[in-house]
């Protein structure tokens, strides 16, 4: 049900505290990130809030609620990262970090509603609190957010880079219902799945940094591989915490994705390494969706058993590690020094 419309028309909303995890060696990459652009994290954040007004009193009560749960905006900070490892001294990035944010956004408050989910960050989650269509129709307010954004910039190779990351992210999310529940879907669609909805938001993150830096085209395809790989290693360990995380260090209720019958690669390789009794509970589980209380605990065993949570974040490494080595053509600065910690930060979430 959604709430009571705010005593005033337009409900402003309010920056939140940014969210970081320390890594394992106790530096804090992302604090240290935020730390090298904070002149210009303020400034998205100032596009941010000013775009998410509106006169109808639900889009920014609905988005108010959004950033009251947090979230690191990583995926802006790569964009700020990247222009300014390039070199750029000027302030169309900070608006493109905004545009990035808003794609971002607008895919979790559908993603919550087609996975039914009741958490995000923690928290309730938007479609839980103001219900499916209201959700549905802030996401596409701020989809258009975002291309008022592109429009603004003026430049066609950043519209076409951030429309087409647009599509490719919604093909993700189609192929994840397709494959949803079979559990003879491959690795190779699985992998498909992941670079369609989250990495391909990364790679499109970090190109414009150089788009806009004029940079050649090389460095540009850099630093789409570098976005890429990193949103590959992001989701692989996102996928593997579902099975191992405590709900407030994941932000959802931990086994949503065995509930939902989601096929991941902690769950292939767990069903690919099982025997034929192993295979049946998994066909059982996830694609007759009949589970029973114990099912979940007993698909735990079997990951442990098969170290599919091990082998999913050692893939989750060697992503990382590609990540790492697409900044090579790049002169040392603190801003790429910045990037290669963001993906130790990344991977180190799972410990």
């Amino acid at each position: 049900m959604v709430p009571p419309p705010a005593e005033r028309d337009n409900v402003r909303v309010s920056s939140p505290a940014l969210q970081t995890t320390p890594t394992a060696d106790g530096e804090d990459a992302l604090t240290a990130l935020v730390a090298l652009v904070r002149e210009d994290l303020d400034a998205c954040n100032r596009q941010i809030l000013e775009r998410m007004q509106s006169p109808v009193a639900l889009i920014p009560q609905l988005a108010a609620h959004l950033i009251a749960a947090g979230g690191k905006r990583l995926r802006p900070l790569l964009t700020l990262a990247a222009a300014r490892m390039c070199g750029y001294r000027g302030e169309r990035h900070v608006r493109l970090a905004a545009c990035v944010e808003f794609i971002h956004t607008a895919t979790l408050l559908h993603d919550d509603v087609v996975d039914e989910s009741d958490l995000r960050r923690g928290r309730a989650s938007a479609n839980a609190v103001f219900g499916n269509q209201a959700s549905v129709l802030v996401g596409d307010f701020l989809f258009a957010r975002s291309f008022e954004l592109m429009v603004e910039d003026g430049s066609l190779e950043v519209l076409r880079i951030l429309c087409s990351a647009s599509a490719t992210i919604a093909e993700g999310e189609v192929l994840q219902l397709v494959i949803q529940n079979d559990t003879s879907s491959t690795e190779a669609q699985y992998l498909d799945v992941i670079e369609g909805k989250t990495a391909a938001l990364f790679a499109a993150a970090t190109r414009v940094g150089a788009v806009v830096a004029d940079r050649p085209v090389s460095e540009a395809e850099a630093l789409d591989s570098y976005g890429r790989n990193l949103g590959v290693a992001f989701q692989l360990v996102d996928d593997a915490l579902d099975y191992s995380a405590e709900q407030g260090k994941l932000g959802k209720t931990v086994g949503d994705d065995f509930r939902e019958g989601k096929i991941t690669l902690p769950v292939l390789l767990a069903f690919n390494r099982g025997d034929e009794a192993e295979k049946t509970f998994w066909r059982r589980v996830l694609e007759e969706r009949q589970q029973e209380e114990a099912d979940l605990p007993h698909a735990l065993e079997l990951m442990q058993k098969h170290r599919a949570f091990d082998d999913t974040i050692a893939r989750a490494r060697d992503y990382g590690d590609r990540a790492i080595a697409a900044l090579a053509c790049f002169p040392d600065n603190a801003e790429k020094r910045a990037l290669i910690d963001v993906v130790e930060f990344c991977i180190a979430r799972a410990r």
